[in-house]
């Protein structure tokens, strides 16, 4: 399979990035360059988004956990963005004078965000977009992950893609059960802590909708990155073994 890139950006040095997984977890990359990658082809290429759209989203959360649980990166490239990078976002939306998204919730999820990302441990290279579009299903290899951005974080980040997605599923997506069953799943499985990874799913949700206008969208309420920010919002605390305390 040959993925080229059109404009630079922020897959452009990609088969960088799936080279450093060295197929753990990955598919595998067999020749690549700035702005295109030989890959392994995967068949049949079903992704997670069929197991949640057929009422079986807790398997979709066991297959991410076990691709997480696989991914073991050799040191990230010295270019990689960190998730500290990514924060910049938040200044350009506070300071671009748009109000799709509610200064408070901005002002709390960048509160959150910078907290999180002077506390990290054991930051390594990471997928940066594990979610269920770009985990597809292998005959020989199982459950594989695609198209990496790559962002140097701790891993309880890695699961705040997860949580904003499927987006063309919001109803599923920002239902608290669902929210809490998923991260019970994946701090079980991967023997994370539950609080951080709350706290980075609704900071990364908002951070998500500034990328939406940055990229030119027009947004609102109904916007599913919204829709999980709102939800997690309200329900800081109910996770098990979580304080209001170490929410905030």
């Amino acid at each position: 399979m040959l993925k080229v890139v059109t404009r630079e950006g922020d897959e452009w040095r990609s088969g960088e990035i799936v080279d450093a997984f060295g197929g753990r977890g990955v598919v595998r990359v067999l020749e690549y360059e700035d702005g295109a990658a030989l890959l392994e082809r995967i068949f049949p290429g079903t992704n997670l988004v069929e197991l949640t759209r057929g009422g079986h989203d807790d398997a979709a959360t066991e297959a991410i956990a076990e691709v997480i649980a696989a991914m073991a990166p050799n040191a990230a490239p010295p270019w990689c963005p960190t998730v500290s990078d990514w924060a910049q976002s938040f200044t350009w939306y506070s300071d671009s004078g748009d109000a799709q998204i509610p200064a408070p919730l901005v002002r709390r999820a960048s509160e959150i965000y910078t907290e999180l990302c002077e506390t990290q441990r054991g930051a390594r290279l990471l997928h940066g977009d594990l979610q269920h579009y770009n985990v597809l299903r292998d005959h020989h290899r199982g459950w594989l992950a695609i198209d990496p951005k790559g962002v140097v974080g701790e891993v309880e980040y890695e699961v705040g893609a997860l949580l904003r997605n499927p987006v063309e599923l919001p109803a599923i997506l920002s239902n608290p059960a669902t929210i809490e069953q998923r991260i019970r799943t994946l701090s079980s499985r991967l023997n994370l802590d539950a609080g951080r990874v709350l706290r980075w799913g609704f900071a990364q949700a908002v951070l998500s909708a500034i990328w939406y206008v940055e990229d030119g969208y027009v947004i609102d309420a109904s916007n599913p990155s919204l829709q999980l920010a709102r939800a997690i919002d309200v329900m800081f605390g109910s996770v098990r073994g979580l304080t209001p305390e170490q929410a905030y």
